[in-house]
């Protein structure tokens, strides 16, 4: 037997409050307090009263604008003479070196046939984040990358090339931006309590409303289409501490990949970070709930300006089996991500001890024959 209840909650613990039929008032079963239900009509229509002068009181941050790209990026002006333009026939990448920077194979697909061309087409950067870390250094993290896979095939770390190790600069657009939300949230509570013969499941359902802002600076978005979006979010957090104002003295001994996704198109990827942003710093308000939904939300954003800037990563191609493996690396912090190669016959091996050890328990819980007939029986 189960039926739910929408409660009121409890002024002094926020329990659920429940009508007492013999006393004509709403108790609190977890804190035991009475309440008369005018005084918690009241106590609410008081709260929603200010919830509505506080939402009137906060300032309006007006309609929605569009990013203000006007000062991402300059002229490369006196600059443009110094560097050096390759163009690769094959993935189509385009990459800036300063012009003693020696580029013998295209740090994407491999291609070690890459062009010379013409500086157009592009801005310069606003900032630059120099390299922290060194070529032996991202060597060093893919090597210890490759002892935490435990389905690694053994072969793997020893038979792959290293074919390129590349550092790179990779462009970024950085958005500042405001949001204002305010989301409505559906939360539950669900206890048990027997009655004699009956066991009564009491669900409480409450209305749950959360408001705020948050102000983001910099939020970074990679402006090259053949940089995995993927790999660059997981690289993240850059320390902007760092950042220095673009020099070209920062480029001898690397490349800087040419955007080819520009600010406005790379805009909807920082709305959507910044929506979900508020949305879960709002939601993560919300607590000591068995569940919690959310039902509706307004989210205006307030957008701000945007920056272009230059971010180290350390690129990492190996090849295995005629097959390449792509690893990007923070080239300021170290932190690593690529795929790696799976191993049939470790993965088989794990799920089949898995398994065993759930048959064995299984069987100790007197079970596993009947599991083992089913199966039997499944496959007869």
């Amino acid at each position: 037997m189960a039926r739910q209840i929408t409660n009121y909650q409890c002024p002094t613990c926020s329990g659920p409050l429940h009508f007492k039929s013999g006393s004509g008032k709403l108790e609190c079963e977890y804190c035991g307090s009475l309440f008369a239900p005018e005084e918690i009509e009241a106590l609410y229509a008081q709260k929603n009263e200010q919830a509505a002068e506080n939402a009137q009181a906060a300032p309006d941050p007006g309609p929605e604008t569009a990013w203000d790209t006007a000062g991402a990026g300059a002229d490369w002006g006196a600059d443009a003479g110094s560097i050096r333009v390759y163009n690769c026939p094959s993935c189509g990448a385009e990459l800036l070196c300063e012009e003693t920077t020696a580029a013998t194979s295209c740090p994407y697909c491999g291609n070690p046939s890459i062009l010379p061309g013409q500086l157009s087409g592009t801005k310069k950067p606003d900032y630059i984040l120099p390299f922290r870390l060194d070529r032996e250094a991202a060597v060093a993290a893919l090597k210890k990358h490759y002892s935490r896979k435990p389905f690694l095939p053994r072969l793997f770390s020893r038979q792959n090339h290293l074919e390129e190790v590349r550092g790179i600069y990779v462009p970024f657009w950085l958005f500042d931006a405001r949001a204002d939300a305010d989301i409505t949230f559906h939360a539950t509570r669900t206890h048990t309590r027997t009655r004699g013969d009956y066991e009564e499941t009491i669900t409480d359902h409450y209305r749950v409303r959360r408001a705020g802002s948050a102000e983001f600076q910099r939020i970074p978005v990679d402006g090259s289409s053949k940089m995995p979006d993927d790999h660059m979010d997981s690289i993240e957090p850059f320390d902007y501490r760092e950042m220095e104002p673009f020099s070209m003295a920062y480029l001898p001994g690397f490349l800087a990949d040419k955007y080819d996704v520009s600010a406005e198109e790379s805009a909807p990827r920082a709305d959507d970070r910044c929506r979900a942003s508020i949305r879960e710093y709002l939601r993560d308000d919300v607590r000591g709930y068995a569940s919690v939904t959310p039902e509706s939300q307004n989210i205006r954003l307030g957008r701000g300006q945007v920056k272009y800037a230059l971010l180290p990563v350390w690129i990492l191609n190996t090849r295995w089996k005629n097959k390449d493996y792509l690893f990007a690396m923070n080239g300021q912090t170290g932190k690593l991500v690529g795929d790696l190669p799976v191993s049939p016959g470790k993965y088989a091996a794990a799920f089949a001890a898995v398994f065993l050890v759930c048959m064995v328990l299984l069987n100790i819980l007197g079970v596993g024959s009947f599991l083992a007939q089913l199966i039997a029986g499944v496959f007869d």
